[in-house]
């Protein structure tokens, strides 16, 4: 019986001859993003251009965290809290940016309030040109429609879609997505998911359950 050889999570280029696909865990120099094992991004021009191309106002302190085995659709974008303006006053218009005299109010737009980190977690899949803003937070296991905006939090195997983003349904009853936390499969070791990829792709929840290490992750 043929060895069973999990692939190399730092491979920029996984699909052979399809350079519009890469992982992005080896691309990533900022400090302010964290990317999983084996989450990809798609695109026909250059995804390995994702961490400026894709994520945008990336002035700090805000953290972009994204979780092992997500996927990422063409034109997917990360608005961070940098993109923030006043809102309190009767213009909305960034003034000191612009220099001159008009940088001596810079303390106006620093410090702007936040939503915190934005953070995606394990198994999502993010469709065509959906767009995620500051602080939100999206569950295992969420898929996002081509095309939203997602402004709220995403829960657990939620499917949301729209402008702005409305949760469509939940993939599973509450007590199986339990189940499925409790299973944390993205979690265990490469090797034990390589051997067990049916059961995680096309099985049920007791197939998963059957195929869960018998010992700590």
């Amino acid at each position: 019986m043929p060895a069973v050889v999990p692939p190399d999570p730092n491979t920029v280029h996984p699909m052979p001859g399809q350079p519009r696909v890469a992982l992005l865990r080896p691309l990533i120099t900022s400090p302010l993003i964290e990317v999983g094992e084996f989450s990809y991004y798609d695109d026909p021009d250059d995804p390995t251009a994702f961490e400026t191309r894709n994520v945008l106002y990336h002035y700090g302190p805000e953290k972009l965290v994204i979780g092992r085995f997500c996927a990422l659709g063409e034109g997917v974008r990360f608005i961070m809290n940098g993109a923030n303006h006043r809102m309190d006053g009767p213009s909305t218009f960034p003034f000191p940016i612009m220099g001159g005299s008009w940088a001596e109010h810079f303390d106006l737009i620093t410090g702007l309030p936040g939503r915190g980190d934005t953070v995606v977690g394990n198994d999502v899949w993010l469709g065509y040109r959906a767009m995620v803003m500051p602080g939100a937070r999206i569950g295992h296991g969420a898929i996002i429609a081509s095309g939203s905006v997602v402004v709220d939090d995403v829960p657990d195997y939620g499917i949301v879609g729209g402008n702005p983003a409305r949760l469509i349904r939940r993939r599973y009853s509450d007590a199986d997505i339990d189940r499925l936390l409790a299973l944390a499969w993205w979690d265990w070791p490469l090797q034990h998911i390589t051997e067990h990829i049916p059961a995680i792709m096309s099985g049920d929840i007791g197939d998963l359950e059957t195929a869960a290490p018998t010992t700590p992750r």
